[in-house]
Protein backbone atom coordinates (compact mmCIF):
# COMPACT_ATOMS: atom_id res chain seq x y z
CA UNK A 1 0.00 0.00 0.00
CA UNK A 2 1.34 3.57 -0.83
CA UNK A 3 0.26 7.07 -1.06
CA UNK A 4 1.28 10.04 -1.92
CA UNK A 5 0.68 13.52 -1.19
CA UNK A 6 1.03 17.06 -3.59
CA UNK A 7 1.29 20.64 -2.62
CA UNK A 8 0.75 23.84 -4.66
CA UNK A 9 -0.30 25.93 -1.69
CA UNK A 10 -3.05 28.20 -3.58
CA UNK A 11 -4.90 30.39 -0.98
CA UNK A 12 -7.17 32.06 -2.91
CA UNK A 13 -8.98 35.11 -0.55
CA UNK A 14 -12.46 32.68 0.17
CA UNK A 15 -10.14 30.52 1.89
CA UNK A 16 -9.95 32.69 4.90
CA UNK A 17 -6.14 31.56 6.05
CA UNK A 18 -2.72 32.99 5.90
CA UNK A 19 -0.24 31.55 3.64
CA UNK A 20 1.72 31.63 6.62
CA UNK A 21 -0.70 29.27 8.29
CA UNK A 22 -0.93 26.94 5.35
CA UNK A 23 3.07 26.29 4.79
CA UNK A 24 2.87 25.61 8.79
CA UNK A 25 0.16 23.29 8.26
CA UNK A 26 1.94 21.06 5.33
CA UNK A 27 5.03 20.65 7.12
CA UNK A 28 2.77 19.38 10.11
CA UNK A 29 1.28 16.83 7.59
CA UNK A 30 4.53 16.42 5.93
CA UNK A 31 5.57 14.80 9.66
CA UNK A 32 2.56 13.02 9.29
CA UNK A 33 3.07 11.36 6.22
CA UNK A 34 6.53 10.20 6.85
CA UNK A 35 5.30 8.91 10.23
CA UNK A 36 3.06 6.40 8.37
CA UNK A 37 5.24 5.54 5.71
CA UNK A 38 4.12 7.57 2.20
CA UNK A 39 5.91 6.94 -0.50
CA UNK A 40 6.27 10.81 -1.87
CA UNK A 41 5.79 14.11 -1.58
CA UNK A 42 5.39 16.64 -4.82
CA UNK A 43 5.71 20.16 -4.75
CA UNK A 44 5.44 22.57 -7.77
CA UNK A 45 5.99 25.92 -8.76
CA UNK A 46 4.76 28.84 -10.85
CA UNK A 47 5.17 32.63 -10.10
CA UNK A 48 2.74 35.67 -9.75
CA UNK A 49 -0.53 33.97 -9.21
CA UNK A 50 -3.25 36.10 -7.34
CA UNK A 51 -3.74 33.45 -5.23
CA UNK A 52 -0.40 32.57 -3.65
CA UNK A 53 0.86 29.61 -5.70
CA UNK A 54 3.84 28.44 -4.21
CA UNK A 55 7.08 29.90 -6.26
CA UNK A 56 10.07 28.19 -4.42
CA UNK A 57 9.48 24.83 -3.91
CA UNK A 58 13.18 24.34 -3.38
CA UNK A 59 13.22 25.91 0.55
CA UNK A 60 9.33 24.47 1.05
CA UNK A 61 11.10 20.93 0.48
CA UNK A 62 14.49 21.86 2.81
CA UNK A 63 12.02 22.55 5.95
CA UNK A 64 10.29 19.74 5.02
CA UNK A 65 13.24 17.44 4.62
CA UNK A 66 14.22 19.13 8.38
CA UNK A 67 11.39 17.14 9.87
CA UNK A 68 11.26 13.92 7.89
CA UNK A 69 13.53 10.93 7.83
CA UNK A 70 12.17 8.22 4.75
CA UNK A 71 9.67 10.10 2.77
CA UNK A 72 11.03 11.06 -1.20
CA UNK A 73 10.00 14.63 -2.33
CA UNK A 74 9.83 15.35 -5.71
CA UNK A 75 9.31 19.02 -7.53
CA UNK A 76 7.21 18.53 -10.53
CA UNK A 77 8.07 19.81 -12.39
CA UNK A 78 10.71 22.83 -12.02
CA UNK A 79 10.25 25.44 -14.63
CA UNK A 80 13.72 26.00 -15.88
CA UNK A 81 14.02 29.46 -17.74
CA UNK A 82 13.62 31.42 -14.62
CA UNK A 83 16.43 29.90 -13.02
CA UNK A 84 19.96 30.34 -13.10
CA UNK A 85 21.59 26.80 -14.27
CA UNK A 86 25.28 27.49 -11.19
CA UNK A 87 22.42 28.16 -8.46
CA UNK A 88 19.92 26.00 -9.27
CA UNK A 89 22.48 22.99 -9.18
CA UNK A 90 23.89 24.57 -5.87
CA UNK A 91 20.35 25.11 -4.24
CA UNK A 92 19.62 21.48 -5.58
CA UNK A 93 22.34 20.09 -4.25
CA UNK A 94 22.53 21.30 -0.52
CA UNK A 95 18.80 20.09 -0.64
CA UNK A 96 20.16 16.44 -1.67
CA UNK A 97 22.11 16.90 0.98
CA UNK A 98 19.31 18.31 3.91
CA UNK A 99 17.11 15.17 2.61
CA UNK A 100 20.25 12.42 2.43
CA UNK A 101 19.28 11.61 -1.07
CA UNK A 102 15.76 11.88 -1.00
CA UNK A 103 14.93 14.15 -4.10
CA UNK A 104 14.11 13.78 -7.64
CA UNK A 105 13.68 16.68 -10.10
CA UNK A 106 11.53 16.97 -12.98
CA UNK A 107 12.24 19.93 -15.31
CA UNK A 108 9.71 21.60 -17.31
CA UNK A 109 9.79 24.35 -20.22
CA UNK A 110 6.57 26.46 -18.32
CA UNK A 111 4.00 27.92 -20.22
CA UNK A 112 2.13 30.39 -18.52
CA UNK A 113 2.58 33.90 -20.82
CA UNK A 114 2.07 35.92 -18.08
CA UNK A 115 5.51 34.41 -15.88
CA UNK A 116 7.64 34.80 -18.74
CA UNK A 117 6.74 38.28 -19.48
CA UNK A 118 7.37 38.36 -15.08
CA UNK A 119 11.23 37.19 -15.74
CA UNK A 120 11.60 38.93 -18.95
CA UNK A 121 12.17 35.74 -20.66
CA UNK A 122 11.07 35.28 -24.53
CA UNK A 123 9.16 31.92 -24.49
CA UNK A 124 10.86 30.99 -28.13
CA UNK A 125 14.21 30.22 -25.57
CA UNK A 126 12.15 27.43 -23.80
CA UNK A 127 13.97 24.99 -25.37
CA UNK A 128 17.39 26.17 -24.95
CA UNK A 129 17.51 27.18 -21.42
CA UNK A 130 16.36 23.66 -20.90
CA UNK A 131 18.47 21.64 -21.86
CA UNK A 132 21.37 24.28 -20.78
CA UNK A 133 19.83 23.92 -16.84
CA UNK A 134 19.19 19.90 -17.40
CA UNK A 135 23.11 19.45 -18.76
CA UNK A 136 24.63 21.80 -16.17
CA UNK A 137 22.78 19.65 -13.45
CA UNK A 138 23.93 16.96 -14.67
CA UNK A 139 27.34 17.95 -15.10
CA UNK A 140 27.38 19.74 -11.76
CA UNK A 141 26.22 16.77 -9.46
CA UNK A 142 28.73 14.54 -10.73
CA UNK A 143 30.88 16.74 -7.89
CA UNK A 144 33.72 17.27 -10.48
CA UNK A 145 34.97 20.22 -12.34
CA UNK A 146 32.96 20.82 -16.04
CA UNK A 147 32.58 23.64 -18.65
CA UNK A 148 30.04 26.13 -18.73
CA UNK A 149 29.24 28.70 -21.09
CA UNK A 150 33.30 28.24 -21.81
CA UNK A 151 34.48 28.31 -18.31
CA UNK A 152 36.04 25.71 -16.72
CA UNK A 153 33.68 25.12 -13.07
CA UNK A 154 33.75 23.29 -10.31
CA UNK A 155 30.75 23.25 -7.75
CA UNK A 156 31.05 22.23 -4.08
CA UNK A 157 30.09 20.60 -1.98
CA UNK A 158 29.09 17.47 -4.02
CA UNK A 159 25.36 15.77 -3.97
CA UNK A 160 24.75 13.11 -1.00
CA UNK A 161 23.76 10.78 -3.67
CA UNK A 162 26.13 9.32 -6.02
CA UNK A 163 24.98 11.58 -9.45
CA UNK A 164 22.55 13.75 -7.39
CA UNK A 165 19.20 13.95 -7.80
CA UNK A 166 17.33 12.44 -10.84
CA UNK A 167 16.22 14.50 -13.41
CA UNK A 168 13.35 13.98 -15.49
CA UNK A 169 12.02 16.07 -17.90
CA UNK A 170 8.69 16.94 -18.22
CA UNK A 171 6.60 18.18 -21.45
CA UNK A 172 3.33 17.74 -23.85
CA UNK A 173 5.03 17.88 -27.23
CA UNK A 174 7.03 15.48 -29.86
CA UNK A 175 10.70 17.81 -29.42
CA UNK A 176 10.18 17.68 -25.42
CA UNK A 177 9.99 13.35 -25.32
CA UNK A 178 12.59 13.33 -27.89
CA UNK A 179 15.15 15.90 -25.97
CA UNK A 180 14.11 13.84 -22.36
CA UNK A 181 15.39 10.69 -24.54
CA UNK A 182 18.60 12.79 -25.59
CA UNK A 183 19.50 14.37 -22.06
CA UNK A 184 17.55 13.24 -18.90
CA UNK A 185 16.77 10.74 -16.61
CA UNK A 186 13.39 10.29 -17.55
CA UNK A 187 10.17 11.68 -19.34
CA UNK A 188 6.99 12.63 -17.38
CA UNK A 189 4.86 13.83 -20.17
CA UNK A 190 1.54 15.78 -19.57
CA UNK A 191 -0.16 13.75 -22.03
CA UNK A 192 0.02 10.18 -22.48
CA UNK A 193 0.89 10.13 -26.36
CA UNK A 194 3.29 11.94 -26.30
CA UNK A 195 5.45 8.79 -24.53
CA UNK A 196 5.96 7.15 -27.67
CA UNK A 197 8.04 10.06 -29.57
CA UNK A 198 9.84 8.89 -26.20
CA UNK A 199 10.14 6.02 -26.55
CA UNK A 200 10.98 5.45 -30.09
CA UNK A 201 13.62 8.18 -29.44
CA UNK A 202 15.10 5.91 -26.85
CA UNK A 203 15.09 2.91 -29.05
CA UNK A 204 16.84 4.67 -31.87
CA UNK A 205 19.76 6.13 -29.54
CA UNK A 206 20.43 2.11 -28.53
CA UNK A 207 18.92 1.98 -25.52
CA UNK A 208 16.89 -0.34 -23.66
CA UNK A 209 13.28 -0.14 -23.85
CA UNK A 210 11.26 2.18 -22.02
CA UNK A 211 7.88 0.25 -22.12
CA UNK A 212 4.72 1.40 -22.31
CA UNK A 213 3.93 4.88 -21.25
CA UNK A 214 4.08 4.56 -17.15
CA UNK A 215 1.29 7.89 -16.84
CA UNK A 216 -2.18 7.57 -16.23
CA UNK A 217 -4.63 9.66 -15.24
CA UNK A 218 -3.94 11.93 -11.80
CA UNK A 219 -6.66 11.15 -9.35
CA UNK A 220 -7.11 13.17 -6.16
CA UNK A 221 -9.43 11.33 -3.05
CA UNK A 222 -10.17 12.90 0.09
CA UNK A 223 -11.97 10.95 2.96
CA UNK A 224 -15.15 11.71 4.41
CA UNK A 225 -17.71 10.08 7.02
CA UNK A 226 -20.58 11.32 4.12
CA UNK A 227 -19.06 11.51 0.82
CA UNK A 228 -22.03 13.37 -0.64
CA UNK A 229 -21.31 16.02 3.14
CA UNK A 230 -17.90 15.76 1.74
CA UNK A 231 -18.30 16.78 -1.94
CA UNK A 232 -20.56 20.06 -0.62
CA UNK A 233 -17.75 20.78 1.65
CA UNK A 234 -15.13 19.99 -0.27
CA UNK A 235 -16.61 20.51 -4.14
CA UNK A 236 -15.65 24.38 -4.15
CA UNK A 237 -12.37 24.02 -3.50
CA UNK A 238 -11.68 20.95 -5.97
CA UNK A 239 -13.70 23.40 -8.54
CA UNK A 240 -11.55 26.35 -7.85
CA UNK A 241 -8.33 24.22 -8.44
CA UNK A 242 -9.21 22.29 -11.82
CA UNK A 243 -10.75 26.00 -13.05
CA UNK A 244 -7.06 27.78 -12.44
CA UNK A 245 -5.39 25.53 -14.22
CA UNK A 246 -7.96 25.06 -16.97
CA UNK A 247 -8.12 28.72 -17.86
CA UNK A 248 -4.30 28.24 -18.10
CA UNK A 249 -5.03 25.33 -20.61
CA UNK A 250 -7.67 27.50 -22.34
CA UNK A 251 -4.72 30.28 -23.11
CA UNK A 252 -2.19 28.18 -24.67
CA UNK A 253 -3.84 25.18 -26.04
CA UNK A 254 -2.06 23.13 -23.81
CA UNK A 255 -2.44 19.33 -23.72
CA UNK A 256 -3.14 18.51 -19.61
CA UNK A 257 -5.92 16.82 -17.41
CA UNK A 258 -7.35 20.09 -16.59
CA UNK A 259 -10.30 21.19 -18.60
CA UNK A 260 -12.83 24.11 -17.18
CA UNK A 261 -15.90 22.74 -15.77
CA UNK A 262 -19.10 24.71 -14.99
CA UNK A 263 -19.67 23.39 -11.55
CA UNK A 264 -19.44 20.95 -9.30
CA UNK A 265 -21.35 17.97 -11.04
CA UNK A 266 -19.93 18.43 -13.92
CA UNK A 267 -16.13 18.10 -12.44
CA UNK A 268 -17.58 14.58 -9.95
CA UNK A 269 -18.20 13.10 -13.29
CA UNK A 270 -14.97 13.31 -15.03
CA UNK A 271 -13.80 11.00 -11.71
CA UNK A 272 -10.23 13.71 -11.39
CA UNK A 273 -11.64 14.11 -7.42
CA UNK A 274 -12.90 11.38 -5.91
CA UNK A 275 -14.27 12.06 -2.27
CA UNK A 276 -14.48 8.63 -0.62
CA UNK A 277 -16.04 7.25 2.70
CA UNK A 278 -13.33 4.83 4.34
CA UNK A 279 -15.46 1.97 3.30
CA UNK A 280 -15.12 3.13 -0.35
CA UNK A 281 -11.53 3.24 -0.24
CA UNK A 282 -10.60 0.27 1.57
CA UNK A 283 -12.58 -1.58 -0.80
CA UNK A 284 -11.70 0.19 -3.56
CA UNK A 285 -7.54 -0.35 -2.52
CA UNK A 286 -8.22 -4.24 -1.57
CA UNK A 287 -9.55 -4.72 -4.96
CA UNK A 288 -6.26 -3.30 -6.59
CA UNK A 289 -3.17 -4.91 -7.39
CA UNK A 290 -1.31 -1.68 -6.97
CA UNK A 291 -3.37 0.30 -4.25
CA UNK A 292 -2.27 3.48 -4.05
CA UNK A 293 -3.61 7.15 -3.14
CA UNK A 294 -2.88 10.15 -4.09
CA UNK A 295 -3.40 13.26 -1.86
CA UNK A 296 -4.13 16.55 -2.39
CA UNK A 297 -4.82 17.52 1.32
CA UNK A 298 -4.66 21.84 1.19
CA UNK A 299 -6.61 21.54 -3.02
CA UNK A 300 -7.66 24.85 -4.17
CA UNK A 301 -7.70 26.45 -0.62
CA UNK A 302 -8.92 23.86 1.37
CA UNK A 303 -10.10 24.62 5.11
CA UNK A 304 -7.13 23.46 7.51
CA UNK A 305 -9.54 21.68 9.31
CA UNK A 306 -10.90 20.01 6.92
CA UNK A 307 -7.48 18.54 5.08
CA UNK A 308 -6.81 17.18 8.25
CA UNK A 309 -10.24 15.30 9.13
CA UNK A 310 -9.65 13.69 5.65
CA UNK A 311 -6.39 12.39 6.68
CA UNK A 312 -7.32 10.98 9.99
CA UNK A 313 -9.98 9.07 8.77
CA UNK A 314 -6.88 7.46 6.36
CA UNK A 315 -4.86 6.99 9.22
CA UNK A 316 -7.27 5.57 11.90
CA UNK A 317 -10.39 4.23 9.19
CA UNK A 318 -8.14 2.90 6.46
CA UNK A 319 -4.59 2.05 6.79
CA UNK A 320 -5.14 -0.37 9.83
CA UNK A 321 -7.48 -2.44 7.70
CA UNK A 322 -5.25 -2.60 4.54
CA UNK A 323 -1.55 -3.53 6.15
Amino acid sequence: MRFALRFDFRNPAFAGTTTADRYAAALDIAEWADRLGGSTITLSEHHGCDDGYLPSPIPMLAAMAARTSTIRFSIAALIAPFHDPLRLAEDLIVLDNLSRGRVDVIIAGGYVREEFELFGVPMRERPRRVTEVVTTLKAAFTGLPFEYRGRRVHLTPGPHQPGGPWICLGGSSEPAARRAAQIADGFLPTDPAVWEFYRDEVLRLGRPDPGPSPIGATRTVALAEDAEKGWAQMGPCFLYQTNAYGAWQARDGLANPYRTVPDIDTLRETGLYRVLTPDQLVADLTASRTPFVNFHPLCGGMPIDLAWSSLRLFEHEVLPRIR
